[in-house]
């Protein structure tokens, strides 16, 4: 798929089949996140990848929002470092370059933040390690190929909605007619 036919497509999904990904398309999904710019190149994010349908199972019991991880191939534990203060914006970055890497290999994915920051942050070890107590746990993707095909039918406003043209409010047809 070319760029934009990716970015169109894309959906959260939060079933997926038992179908395995592949090691080299887990490790393009991280290498996604490692390309991803940041903020004054401070590349202060971390990737945590889980899999195993037990490892899986104790995201998921930890999340208040993500129970669905349970049934996905793996996932990938977003840290970032608060005294950045542009820290969600590269996480952000880094997720995004992540889902559309996986969703152009027929990968699906999904985010949650909703789970126990201290239970997660003593199943991930992240405390014994110096530079891992400085982090956050930010986001976790969960990713696995869907159950079923999928149309990218997106519930989106019109882009005259949401986009204007010099000023807020100026209609944005004014630029691209």
């Amino acid at each position: 798929m070319d760029t934009f036919e990716v970015i169109r497509t894309r959906l959260s999904v939060s079933t997926f089949s038992e179908k395995q990904v592949p090691k080299e398309v887990k490790r393009e999904v991280l290498e996604a996140a490692r390309l991803s710019p940041s903020g004054l190149n401070s590349q202060h994010w971390r990737f945590i990848l889980v899999d195993g349908r037990e490892n899986l199972k104790k995201l998921a019991e930890m999340s208040t929002t993500g129970k669905w991880v349970a049934g996905a191939n793996f996932a990938v534990v977003v840290l970032t470092n608060a005294e950045y203060p542009f820290h969600l914006l590269d996480a952000g970055q880094a997720i995004m370059s992540m889902m559309l890497a996986a969703w152009n290999r027929g990968v699906a994915s999904r985010i949650f933040t909703g789970f126990d920051q201290k239970s997660m942050r003593e199943f991930l070890e992240l405390e014994q390690n110096e530079e891992a107590q400085r982090l956050s746990i930010t986001v976790v993707v969960g990713f696995g190929y869907p159950t079923k095909k999928i149309i990218g039918k997106k519930n989106r406003l019109p882009l005259e909605k949401i986009a204007f043209y010099q000023r807020y409010g100026q209609p944005i047809t004014q630029a691209l007619s």
